[in-house]
Parts: structure tokens; sequence; C-alpha cells
């Protein structure tokens, strides 16, 4: 007998089935269940796990292992509201991307993969965003910030947390 859910909602294991046709097979659906139980919850407790294992017929050490091989995934805790990668790779390095990191985390005093106490910013660095003709930047949940300075990051990483909040 399968435990009953209770980190899964009805709409998050329906959007996973609804991927199920584009898939060879229920294991192919594992990174795709993560990242929508990650879109919902902002992380991935160790009781999804189990749950997107149940839905997918696997065992939860399968999904385990596929979730801790991706960085992006936190499982503790949520990330913040808004997330925001700073490019470190050489083109945005060189243009100030490691002092933007820097900056930043100092500025909402946090270290890099840290939360600010209210819960709506977390800053990560990322190995590249592939938006080197920009550099530095900063991908904020699904918006790309280009050619960033320290201000223009602060000022720009408000408006998101200000709409999410």
């Amino acid at each position: 007998m399968i435990a009953q859910r209770t980190i899964l909602t009805d709409e998050m294991v329906a959007k996973i089935e609804a991927l199920a046709p584009r898939y060879p097979n229920r294991r192919a659906l594992t990174l795709p269940a993560l990242h929508i139980v990650n879109a919902e919850l902002r992380h991935v407790p160790l009781q999804a796990v189990a749950e997107i294992a149940a839905v997918l017929g696997l065992a939860p050490a399968e999904v385990q292992d596929t979730l801790t091989f991706y960085e992006f995934f936190h499982q503790e805790k949520p990330h913040g509201t808004v997330r925001a990668f700073v490019c470190r790779s050489v083109s945005c390095a060189l243009r100030g991307g490691d002092h933007l990191l820097e900056h930043l985390c100092h500025t909402n005093g946090i270290p890099p993969y840290g939360t600010t106490v209210d819960g709506s910013l977390t800053i990560e660095p990322a190995e590249c965003l592939g938006a080197c003709d920009f550099a530095p930047c900063i991908l904020a949940n699904d918006d790309l910030l280009k050619n960033m300075t320290p201000e223009a990051a602060e000022a720009e990483l408000k408006k998101p947390r200000a709409r999410a909040t």
C-alpha cells in the first residue's frame, strides 16, 4: 500500500502525469517532476521525494539521487521568493561579477546560497548563464538582468521582491 500524499497536491500530480506521454518511461519524468514540485514549494523536502517516487513507481533513492545531483534544488528549506543567480563565468568575472555577488550578499546580510530573514531573496553564484554579451548578469527567477552594476542590481532585485510579497 502506498502512503497517502501529504506534500504533493492533486494539481502537481496532474502536471507530472500530463508530461508522461513526452517521455520514454516513468524514470525519465524524475527531473521534470522535481521541477514541478520545486516551482510550487520553492524546495523539495524529503517527504516530497518519497511521494514523487510513489507517483513514478520508483524507489525513493532513485529520486533522491537525481535531486542531489543538481545544485538547483534545495531540500532543507525553501529558497527565497526571488532566487537570484549571479553569474561567475569568465566574462562576468572580468566585468565585476564576483564583486557584484559579494556586494549583494553583504547588502542583504547573507552569505552566498543564503536567504534573507524575511524569505524574500536567495542569492546564489552561477557558473554560467549563457549571456556573456550582457556581463555581468543575474537571473532573478525568470528575468535576465543585464549589464549589472551593484546599484542597478539592488534596484532591480527590489522590484520583483515588492511584487512577490
